[in-house]
């Protein structure tokens, strides 16, 4: 039996599953708190990964035989800085493209860099450097600039330069002459109005596999069979997850179908991610109306939403001053388990405020608006009403129990909410509870069928 053990490195747990590839079966799943060096140098990544492969050999002995597949966002995940012309369009398409690649974004420039601005570049300590700007053939004064001032620092790298096309032979001559690593990649605006995101995020999973996954030191030892943990890893643990969710939404092909427009909520400790795969509408003027154009594609992160590290503020978001001492509590305690069903109930609360908030961010609202041609219903964001399936996921819904999607997902759904928000009006609810869709992710690649087939509880979920 040829089976495939797929291992998500996160920031506090270490996930594993053994999938069946012919079948596409999960055989097994194991976790363990992830384990991260710790200052003095002792530790290693792999010794909690070499605890879930044990934990999966006690099911099932072939997974001490198997490959390995993994993804990453242990020691901070990957940490992505854009570097624009302007607010509105290229800076805020690059924001858009760091997080769709699996990023956290942990600053975003425009305007030119100075001596200030490269202060606060290397104060936010990026792995990455997103460089854009300018439409193909357009302004490139600013992006040229900044690619000048990154070569005359030198910054150390590495720099993704995904901005107008004509200018790239002269910044990549810039960045190789100052040795800046980079890679270059399709304009992400090539024109006003058009997002294209895939080679920006092509460019930035190559750049964290050959630089950043190494660059964190976090394995300096081989497993059993002489794997290292930069052989393993195949990307950044939310670019892998996105791409679980485009399989499940989309399928591969007329045999092997999607379960149709998708969005996943994953509710950690201290972000709550939503993912979202849904058809566009070519005939939305809402959408028309956004300088930088909305993708089918979208992935938001929300840092001050979460269950432990960011519980106080997900509670003071929500207006829940009666949850404001059980929040302080677990941001106190990052590590605490409810240990009674009262305090489930409490973590049942925060998280429904926390996936709530989440969606609407993400979503955008609908509203009438007065105009030339009358009143006419303006939309902004991500049209979220006609999904057709909503999957949560994280610790607190997996371990939530059968009240975990009636008091926590079913809440953001409907078909009228007060302030236009779009959310889903009547999806089917799963949740992820044996964490299938990483692992799908991992597996799309080279072993598409398998995974559709592992997607397959949660697309049947989805059907109507």
């Amino acid at each position: 039996m040829s089976a495939v053990v797929c291992v998500d490195f996160g920031s506090t747990w270490t996930k594993a599953a053994l999938v069946e590839l012919g079948s596409g079966q999960l055989l097994a799943i194991a976790s363990h708190p992830t384990t991260l060096p710790g200052p003095d140098g002792t530790g290693d990544v792999l010794d909690g990964y070499d605890a879930c492969v044990a934990a999966l050999a006690e099911q099932d002995r072939c997974a001490l035989d198997a490959d390995v597949l993994a993804c990453s966002s242990a020691g901070g995940g990957l940490r992505i800085a854009v570097v624009g012309n302007e607010e509105l369009v290229t800076a805020e398409a690059g924001r858009r493209v760091a997080l769709s690649s699996g990023g956290k974004v942990v600053l975003v420039l425009h305007g030119g860099l100075d001596d200030a601005k490269h202060d606060e570049l290397r104060a936010a300590e990026p792995d990455v450097v997103l460089l854009v700007g300018g439409t193909d053939g357009g302004n490139a004064e600013v992006l040229e600039g900044d690619a000048r001032f990154l070569a005359g620092v030198p910054w150390p790298g590495p720099v993704v330069v995904a901005g107008n096309i004509e200018s790239q032979p002269l910044i990549a001559e810039l960045l190789t002459g100052s040795g800046t690593p980079h890679v270059l990649a399709d304009n992400v605006v090539p024109r006003i109005g058009v997002l294209v995101p895939d080679g920006a995020r092509r460019a930035i999973r190559e750049i964290f596999l050959s630089h950043v996954i190494g660059g964190k030191h976090l394995s300096s030892r081989a497993d059993a069979r002489g794997r290292t943990f930069t052989s393993i890893v195949r990307g950044a643990t939310p670019d892998v997850v996105l791409t679980g969710v485009e399989l499940l939404a989309r399928g591969l092909d007329d045999q092997h179908l999607g379960a149709g427009d998708v969005v996943v909520v994953d509710v950690g400790g201290a972000t709550t991610d939503v993912h979202s795969v849904v058809e566009l509408d070519p005939e939305d003027s809402g959408l028309a109306r956004e300088v930088v154009a909305t993708t089918p594609v979208t992935r938001t992160v929300e840092g001050d939403l979460g269950m432990r590290w960011s519980a106080v503020t997900t509670v003071e978001a929500a207006g829940r001053e009666d949850l404001a001492d059980a929040a302080a509590a677990r941001r106190a305690d990052t590590g605490w388990v409810p240990g009674d069903a009262a305090e489930q109930d409490v973590d049942l609360d925060i998280a429904a405020a926390a996936v709530r908030i989440a969606l609407e961010r993400h979503a955008g609202r609908s509203k009438v608006v007065v105009s030339p041609e009358g009143r006419v219903v303006e939309r902004s964001g991500k049209d979220l009403r006609e999904v057709d399936l909503l999957v949560g996921s994280g610790g607190v819904l997996r371990h939530g129990g059968p009240d975990a999607v009636r008091r926590v997902l079913t809440p953001a759904t409907g078909d009228a909410f007060e302030g236009g928000w779009q959310l889903p009006r009547a999806p089917r609810v799963v949740v992820d509870h044996d964490y299938v869709i990483a692992a799908a992710g991992l597996l799309a690649q080279d072993h598409p069928v398998a995974a559709h087939r592992l997607l397959g509880g949660l697309r049947a979920a989805g059907d109507r």
